[in-house]
């Protein structure tokens, strides 16, 4: 479904991302974990475009998107979130899942900021799609409030609820969880599993390791920039390379990710 092939990014010499190779299958939950700054997000920015790979390819669906624009990635099929939530914060929660919608599909963005109020017909579909978007998540009797009056975790499910806005075959999901309480982390692992269950294939950079071992199919750790490691989370916690990874060697197993 999605692969990267052999790619490599350098910052002033430093190498991010180091001759990645890896494939995303159809349906799966992947995780993608590794210590700070072993090139996790830098991975997610590659694959979207976001940062131009120095080689390798990036594949989806049999096709090379590889320097494709981000909004046309979107429109192919791959969404993604951020670690840092990326809303509009002086916007109501509708007007930050109709700009998506728009911003997605490669529209100008700064002409929606400034729209009047009545919409045409033609946006009508839109709208009724954003509302039944946030009802999914209980946000639809916050449409009108503004998106900086929501609390942290309902900010990150309307991160999250808004990249559905293309119907991506692929989401990838930066760090979801962080930083929010255990009854929203509940919520939003239940809303990304229900994605899944649906056919949704999910890619997810997490470091709550305990939820990783328990949520994902499948397992890729990455360490400077590299993939050392890849399976089931049963073999990844017993993987000498992740364990040095993460732990300097000084255990013989990974007890804490139990």
């Amino acid at each position: 479904m999605l692969s990267v092939k052999n790619v490599s990014k350098n910052f002033d010499g430093v190498h991010a991302l180091d001759r990645c190779s890896f494939d995303v299958c159809d349906g799966e939950i992947l995780g993608l974990i590794g210590p700070n700054g072993s090139g996790k997000t830098t991975m997610f920015n590659a694959i979207t475009s976001i940062y131009p790979i120095d080689r390798g390819k990036i594949i989806l669906d049999g096709e090379d998107i590889t320097g494709t624009k981000t909004h046309e990635i979107a429109d192919m099929g791959l969404s993604r979130t951020f670690q840092l939530i990326r809303l509009f914060p002086k916007l109501t929660v509708m007007d930050n899942m109709l700009i998506a919608q728009k911003y997605v599909h490669g529209e100008k963005l700064w002409p929606q900021l400034f729209k009047k109020r009545h919409v045409m017909n033609e946006e009508k579909e839109k709208i009724k799609k954003a509302k039944e978007l946030l009802n999914i998540v209980n946000l639809g009797h916050k449409s009108d409030e503004l998106a900086e009056n929501l609390s942290y975790g309902q900010q990150k499910l309307l991160e999250i609820i808004r990249t559905l806005a293309t119907e991506p075959k692929i989401l990838l999901l930066d760090e979801p969880i962080a930083g929010v309480n255990p009854t929203m982390t509940k919520e939003i692992l239940n809303l990304i599993k229900s994605l899944n269950k649906k056919g949704m294939t999910i890619v997810i950079i997490e470091h709550n390791m305990n939820v990783m071992m328990n949520f994902c199919d499948r397992i890729i750790v990455m360490d400077y920039g590299k993939e050392i490691a890849a399976g089931k989370p049963a073999d990844i916690k017993k993987n000498r390379k992740v364990i040095e990874a993460y732990l300097g060697g000084r255990k013989s197993n990974i007890d804490e990710f139990k």
